[in-house]
């Protein structure tokens, strides 16, 4: 089998790592891929949908995977579909699951899904109203794709109505805020969830816990993530339960009778109030860097996953996760992320010669470039993510921990402690 991973961070890194370990899959292709993934299979230099579709008619490419959201919802799928190609992921329309997060919202109520108390607008002052009648804190949205950095948690009335200020007038996320939903601060404990679906039928993967903030303690600003561990014992099987029934099940029937089948990865943002999962976002693909945690759990051969939600036939699909087995990835950021680029920097990787961190770790790589000179620089914000794999959350963390020790470029950064909250 030959695939087409579509992105070039650590998540298609993670993924082509995992089919690099199936015996099925011959040969891979990325595009664009990064600095790092020609390790794996063959970047492309291709970007228009149709001539990547070209590309897959021509080679007999088997299975494209799709990883980031922009193309999702710039109709890849849709493309590739139409031609008859095999493409894993969701639809134009159905991306807009997190395309839009009015849409999201609105058909969280629809469906009876739980979600906090909102409201969608494009009028400042129908925002300060809602605002008047709410506690403190106050969270506001862009409805657009703002790269997981349109929302803002305002402590106070003012910030709540600064930030909608901002956002509407498009200062702050230009076209994508100026529409927003303002909602109820929900006060729980987050989880990361994932189905893969294939329209109809779906399969639940264990829960992840990411860290957004840049700093320990989860302090400073909010990134991309900076770490992640799978799964975490903070969902037990009645919040699985309680989100196959009242979430993954609703949403598939809802997107089903709307028109939309979901394909593709739903990744759920779920709060966890009082025992009760609630709805924060759904995202429309896997999460970065949770999809680095998950792929190296997956007992099954990855292109079973993949394969079988994108042609639908996943209700005769059993899908097998390492048992007692732990991940925990550590993103070493660049100097100045998230704020600004950083100077490129060389990345040197000490030889690895405990026979234990050969074995259960590993780097995805993400933000990098390949030199003129053969080097590999950390050009990007995020740069990689060390991923220690363990029978326990604490061996997986000591093991992550131990593999940044072995990673060296100007100006590294990264959070001393992923995974904290189950430690």
């Amino acid at each position: 089998m030959d695939i087409l991973i579509i992105g070039a961070g650590a998540r298609e890194y993670s993924i082509g790592l995992a089919l690099n370990r199936d015996k099925s899959v011959d040969k891979l292709y990325f595009a664009p891929g990064n600095g790092a993934t020609p390790n794996l299979g063959e970047n492309l230099d291709i970007s228009d949908f149709n001539e990547l579709a070209n590309f897959c008619e021509e080679n007999s490419v088997d299975l494209t995977i799709v990883g980031p959201e922009a193309p999702l919802v710039a109709g890849i799928v849709d493309i590739f579909e139409a031609r008859g190609l095999t493409i894993f992921g969701p639809s134009a329309k159905a991306s807009q699951l997190e395309g839009s997060k009015i849409f999201m919202k609105n058909f969280l109520a629809r469906h009876n899904i739980p979600t906090a108390k909102y409201i969608e607008t494009s009028s400042l002052e129908e925002a300060y109203r809602f605002i008047d009648t709410m506690n403190s804190p106050i969270v506001v949205k862009a409805d657009g794709l703002c790269g997981g950095k349109g929302v803002i948690i305002a402590s106070t009335h003012d910030e709540a109505k600064k930030a909608s200020g901002d956002m509407l007038s498009g200062n702050s996320f230009g076209d994508a805020g100026k529409a927003i939903i303002i909602e109820e601060f929900l006060d729980g404990y987050e989880l990361s969830l994932f189905a893969v679906c294939d329209g109809k039928d779906f399969i639940l993967l264990p829960a992840a816990q990411d860290h957004k903030r840049l700093l320990n303690g989860d302090k400073g600003p909010n990134t991309g993530g900076m770490g992640a561990y799978v799964p975490t014992p903070l969902a037990n099987e009645e919040i699985y339960r309680k989100l196959k029934e009242r979430v993954v099940i609703p949403t598939l029937d809802g997107m089903r009778a709307e028109g939309n089948p979901f394909k593709g990865v739903l990744f759920m943002g779920v709060m966890v109030v009082d025992g009760e999962p609630m709805i924060l976002e759904y995202n429309v693909r896997f999460g970065d860097p949770e999809c680095e945690e998950l792929m190296p759990l997956l007992k099954t051969p990855a292109s079973e996953l993949f394969y079988n939600s994108a042609v639908g036939k996943l209700k005769d699909t059993k899908i097998e996760f390492y048992e007692n087995r732990y991940a925990v990835g550590v993103v070493m950021a660049s100097r100045d992320y998230p704020y600004k680029s950083s100077e490129p920097a060389e990345i040197i990787i000490d030889d690895i010669v405990h026979d234990e961190l050969k074995e259960n770790t590993h780097i995805s790589f993400a933000g990098v470039s390949l030199g003129d000179d053969g080097k590999l620089y950390a050009t990007g914000g995020r740069v990689l993510v060390c991923v220690g794999v363990g029978e326990s959350i604490a061996e997986a963390q000591e093991r992550a921990y131990m593999l940044v020790g072995q990673v060296h470029f100007a100006g590294k950064q990264c959070r001393t402690d992923i995974a904290y909250q189950a430690l």
